[in-house]
């Protein structure tokens, strides 16, 4: 299947799911495989409140752009949901307000839930670095902080180099 087939199939797939009145107002975060399939991953508060700290930092830290919370990204394993963003002017003019974007923000962010194993952290950061994002930042259970580039792990953020270790 070629690349632009695959999108548009991931663009219907995903407009279904945004339509499905009984996916409304869930208290987990939803995503899909590379079959389709709708994938789903309660949230904590502990979880939330971590996505905002980091939303928080990202914007007090960061210029020429916007911080974004859950932000869907098509890629080869599906639509997968990024916890916090980073979208610069350049990446909005280019991308606008799509959804799900084709191309991944310059930083994305996932607050690592318990039920995430390093293998499936892994298989996200290689999907939206695939998709174009420069960073892919990691928050884990106590809140420390891990920075990765395409080339492996950063000792902090090339892009937000005031972005603290832990939050």
């Amino acid at each position: 299947m070629s690349q632009l087939a695959l999108d548009q199939r991931l663009q219907r797939i995903w407009n279904r799911v945004l339509r499905d009145p009984s996916l409304q107002d869930l208290p987990y975060k939803i995503e899909t495989n590379e079959l389709g399939q709708i994938v789903m991953t309660p949230a904590t508060n502990v979880h939330g409140g971590f996505q905002f700290e980091i939303g928080r930092l990202l914007y007090s830290l960061m210029t020429g752009g916007k911080v974004q919370m859950e932000c869907s990204v098509a890629t080869r394993k599906g639509v997968k949901v990024a916890d916090v963003v980073w979208r610069s002017d350049e990446f909005m003019a280019r991308n606008g307000e799509v959804t799900p974007y084709w191309e991944a923000p310059e930083i994305c962010v996932e607050v690592v839930s318990p039920s995430n194993s390093k293998k499936e952290q892994e298989r996200k950061r290689t999907l939206y670095f695939e998709r174009g994002a420069k960073e892919v930042w990691f928050c884990g259970k106590k809140g420390e902080m891990r920075f990765f580039g395409p080339e492996g792990e950063l000792v902090v953020s090339r892009l937000c180099s005031g972005f603290p270790k832990s939050v």
